[in-house]
């Protein structure tokens, strides 16, 4: 991915997983596609499907693992959007800890998931396009000083 093609990234109503009831929910991603394109993964890996937890209150994220010859790898789905990041650990929220997409990756691709790369993920903050978000939203990733685009997407805001 280029320098322009990773800034930029436009951050939709959702990406910060605050809303106000008045403005209606927010959009889902749908945990049983996750589940499917998890499974796909696995077996493109030559692994298994290992721990799968589902997003809740605070966290913005479902997380799961694909267990492999060469360990966990720690998958990502952002519970708004169908953006999946990959991770060496498994943490309540991320600022710059995440992996490269393994090759199995386009296992999410193919089933309509934008895998996010550590390139996308660890670049600031700055450089996302944050019109679409509300004050409150930004008010808030400043509050918790987030600095990058994974940070703001893969976090827990209590």
């Amino acid at each position: 991915m280029s320098h322009d093609e990773a800034a930029g990234f436009a951050l939709p109503r959702g990406a910060t997983g605050f809303f106000r009831p008045e403005d209606g929910p927010l959009p889902r991603t749908d945990p049983r596609a996750f589940r499917r394109a998890l499974h796909a993964a696995a077996r493109a890996s030559g692994g298994a499907v290992g721990e799968v937890e589902e997003q809740t209150y605070p966290l913005t994220f479902h997380t799961a693992a694909v267990t492999e010859r060469g360990g966990e790898r720690v998958v990502l789905c952002h519970a708004h959007h169908p953006w999946i990041a990959f991770a060496e650990t498994r943490r309540n929220w991320y600022t710059e800890q995440f992996a490269t997409p393994p090759p199995w990756a386009r296992s999410f691709s193919d089933a309509g998931f934008v895998v996010l790369t550590r390139e996308q993920l660890t670049r600031p903050l700055s450089d996302a396009d944050m019109s679409a978000l509300t004050r409150e939203e930004r008010r808030h990733a400043r509050t918790y000083g987030v600095d990058t685009l994974g940070g703001l997407l893969f976090n827990a805001w209590a």
